[in-house]
């Protein structure tokens, strides 16, 4: 059994297609069908049920489908770790990164780790901060950008704490408070909301708020990226609540300071276990001063 047929019976299970398992390989459609034979033959027992229109994992693909994975990335970690033994950092790195980072400047952090560590692949996964913590416990993240209510340190994880936030209303310019310097959540209570999903560490701070102030609320939008939430904003559908540091400059957008509003405090998180080379060397980057931002000539979107 070689790594090389695991890789690609993982390629083929997570995509049920040979055509697009070969393609994410990087080999012609017969090599990866002929090694996924030879496999089974050495293993004796198909690991895919296939017809000419579909492809399944057989109960024993079901079984192996774990096994294969750990092994890959046994053998990744094992070849990173030798490398990282005579001072070169290799293998992957995969961030986990929540829609409101605002402590760091993420794609300016990954972009100083590539240039000081080119031979380390970035991945980057999109999710909330629950997600993130489950995925670094099980190994399938490094590191991951959290963002959690007062007194909901993280779980399950090593963590540092990056900065505490205060969240604001953000309103469309027409609303009828997008006027005020200050505003209490009272006043948005006859507003309709636009949310992260209830349950999501992400809703957790401004529903804690609101029951705090025995203020009901209704959130009928909800959605797991600003970018859409602000989008109902925008058309004057919803209000929100959202940290003040991650919103973006938009004239069809009001932000504003709330007396008692709710905060959210950021968080860098990775493995208690054993951190990866590549993860050990991402977070002693970030613990050095970034280097000065080279100007930019500011462009004028064509927005016609």
């Amino acid at each position: 059994m070689e790594l090389q047929q695991l890789r690609y019976a993982v390629a083929l299970a997570e995509e049920l297609n040979f055509t697009r398992a070969a393609a994410r390989c990087h080999v012609v459609q017969s090599a990866l069908s002929h090694q996924i034979k030879a496999l089974e033959g050495e293993l004796g027992v198909a690991l895919f049920a296939r017809t000419s229109r579909r492809v399944e994992l057989t109960a024993a693909g079901a079984a192996f489908l774990p096994g294969a994975r750990a092994s890959i990335d046994a053998a990744e970690r094992a070849a990173s770790d030798a490398a990282a033994a005579v001072g070169r950092v290799t293998g992957t790195l995969t961030v986990g990164v929540i829609p409101t980072v605002s402590a760091i400047d993420v794609p300016a952090a990954l972009r100083a780790f590539r240039t000081a560590h080119p031979e380390v692949r970035l991945a980057v996964r999109g999710g909330g901060s629950a997600q993130f913590e489950a995925a670094i416990a099980a190994g399938r993240l490094d590191v991951a950008f959290l963002g959690l209510p007062p007194g909901r340190e993280p779980r399950g994880v090593a963590w540092r704490h990056l900065a505490t936030d205060t969240l604001v209303a953000v309103l469309p310019r027409e609303h009828g408070l997008a006027g005020r310097q200050e505003l209490a959540l009272r006043e948005l209570a006859d507003d309709t909301f636009a949310d992260f999903p209830a349950g999501t560490p992400a809703r957790a701070q401004s529903d804690l708020a609101f029951t705090a102030a025995g203020i009901p609320r209704d959130v009928a939008f909800e959605a797991t990226e600003a970018v859409l939430t602000l989008d109902l904003v925008r058309h004057g559908l919803a209000v929100t609540l959202l940290p003040s540091r991650a919103l973006p400059a938009d004239p069809a957008l009001v932000a504003v300071p709330l007396r008692d509003g709710p905060t959210r405090d950021e968080y860098l998180a990775w493995s208690t276990l054993n951190p990866s080379p590549a993860a050990r060397a991402f977070l002693a980057a970030l613990d050095r001063p970034a280097p000065p931002a080279t100007p930019v000539t500011p462009v004028t979107p064509n927005v016609g």
